[in-house]
């Protein structure tokens, strides 16, 4: 990880200080904007084409195939210390927490075709590219990114440190973050 610790680094202090102590957040957040874009190129190739008029549907099945490829990566990097949970158990817990962030994402789409009629009113292509990205991933992103956090870290990943059994078992970047939370 000297890529990680070298970007660490070079973090002013007090700022350092509060990177370590957010750790898991930073890195939820790192998947969750690899996650946007697999979902935005998914949504739109979509959306543009055999979707158009179904841009609901479109979402939901980006946002699904988005939900797998962050299964993976948050397990294996954003929470890979935590644990506590029969991998299966956590697996199931992981998609129905979110499987429901996918239906908050697309909620404010779904409001604004089904009860604003807004593709309707929307002249041109520039304009509804615009209108789809505000209302799913800036509105509906946000929504489903504060659920999700809060969710995965309370139900599916709920221990700390819930994988390792000894210290060894870490990586340098997170006996650092520890050590952080320590001196707090």
């Amino acid at each position: 990880m000297a890529f990680v610790d070298g970007v660490v680094s070079r973090i002013p202090q007090p700022f350092r200080s509060l990177a370590l102590r957010h750790h898991e957040l930073i890195k939820f957040a790192i998947v969750g904007g690899t996650t946007m874009i697999f979902d935005l190129a998914i949504f739109y190739s979509l959306s543009l084409t055999i979707l158009e008029q179904k841009p609901t549907v479109a979402k939901v099945l980006s946002g699904l195939l988005a939900t797998v490829l962050s299964y993976i990566l948050n397990r294996e990097w954003a929470f890979k210390n935590r644990g506590g949970r029969e991998r299966h158990h956590e697996a199931l817990l992981f998609f129905t927490i979110s499987g429901i962030g996918v239906l908050i994402a697309a909620a404010p789409l779904w409001v604004a075709n089904n009860i604003f009629e807004i593709r309707e009113n929307v002249d041109s292509l520039r304009a509804l590219l615009v209108v789809d990205f505000v209302l799913n991933y800036i509105i509906g992103n946000l929504l489903q990114m504060v659920f999700r956090f809060w969710s995965l870290r309370r139900f599916a990943f709920p221990e700390e440190n819930g994988r390792f059994d000894r210290d060894e078992d870490l990586d340098e970047d997170d006996i650092e973050a520890q050590e952080g939370l320590g001196r707090s």
